[in-house]
């Protein structure tokens, strides 16, 4: 009779296990190469215009590739650029981060309030039927978002719904961003509006996806202490929930940060500093995408060494916004669950 073989101790491994180890351990490695690779590309790309531009680039109020074809090049620093050419983005970062942060306020409330209704007072029936609408409109393309903005949805919002408020506003410093003319729909409340239509259903479906991981124990007993259905909610259910909340406002804002074409379609395109909720403005994004075939000419190539650094400044607001909502959510969420009535 053949003796057993002695088990195989854990620090022993297999053929197999070694490859599953490997094809791990470079899928895992991929993505931090990959955003590597794009941060030291634009670096690279952008480095004639850094040294051209200097802190200008960034408090410049003018972003113009000047004559392409005639006039005398200016040179700077030992690089050269057409005449006229400005490279300006202060309007630009102020035009991506307001209609980003616009949009998170609409979007936010209503994903939260919205995926509430759904998961908790929704029946079974209907829930299904309108998870599918959250993952369709969020398979939409930005262009079909954009042409509708444009069409239909920008016009309806510049007659029929600015028009509610921006003839009353009092006129004083604070709400006179809020006052005057609404525009044929092109501006910053238009943008806004489109940009939350587009991340309401990245932060409601996973906001759904959390509600339904709520312990239903302990919302009964929540409410079994006394607490009103309200009450539970704000003591057990949105405290629970509120870290991935924030995550997927995060991910909300990077894709409101990022999105080019329905912005380029809807902001106006313009690279100044909004005078009015209702004006048009212009978007890191959006100005790369609307800029490069004219950059393209530049035969120096610094037109297109400066949409690198445009690119740039972006990758570096995703990046410190993630960073900033991750430190936010590692907060939160190590705070305790709250129980019983009055805390």
């Amino acid at each position: 009779m053949k003796a057993a073989k002695p088990p195989r101790r854990r620090s022993e491994l297999t053929r197999g296990d070694k490859v599953v180890r490997v094809v791990l351990l470079v899928a895992a490695v991929i993505p931090a190469l990959a955003l590597v690779f794009l941060a030291f590309e634009m670096l690279r790309q952008a480095y004639p215009a850094i040294r051209f531009n200097g802190w200008h680039f960034f408090n410049g109020r003018t972003f113009t590739l000047g004559n392409l074809y005639n006039g005398t090049p200016v040179v700077r620093h030992g690089y050269q650029a057409p005449h006229g050419a400005k490279y300006g983005i202060g309007p630009l970062i102020f035009g991506t981060v307001v209609s980003s942060l616009i949009a998170l306020v609409f979007a936010v409330p209503i994903s939260v309030f919205g995926a509430l209704l759904l998961v908790e007072k929704m029946p079974r029936k209907l829930q299904g039927g309108l998870g599918i609408s959250l993952e369709l409109l969020a398979g939409i393309p930005s262009v079909v978002f954009g042409l509708w903005g444009f069409v239909t949805l920008g016009p309806f919002l510049s007659h029929h719904v600015a028009t509610l408020w921006a003839n009353h506003i009092p006129d004083v410093p604070v709400l006179r961003f809020f006052k005057g003319p609404t525009g044929g729909g092109q501006g910053v409340f238009t943008t806004g509006v489109i940009l939350s239509i587009m991340i309401l259903p990245i932060i409601a479906a996973t906001t759904r996806d959390l509600l339904r991981q709520v312990p239903r124990p302990t919302v009964e007993g929540a409410l079994a202490l006394g607490m009103t259905d309200s009450e539970a909610l704000g003591a057990v259910t949105l405290p629970w929930v509120r870290a991935g909340v924030i995550g997927a406002s995060v991910l909300g804002l990077g894709r409101a940060l990022g999105e080019t074409i329905a912005v380029a379609m809807v902001s106006g395109s313009l690279a100044q500093y909004p005078h009015s909720f209702y004006s048009g403005f212009g978007t890191i994004a959006a100005q790369i995408v609307n800029t490069l075939d004219s950059a393209l000419g530049d035969v120096s190539g610094l037109a297109v060494s400066s949409l690198a650094e445009l690119a740039l400044v972006l990758v570096v607001t995703s990046l410190i916004a993630n960073i900033g909502a991750r430190l936010l959510v590692r907060r939160v969420a190590t705070t305790a669950l709250p129980v019983g009535r009055g805390i």
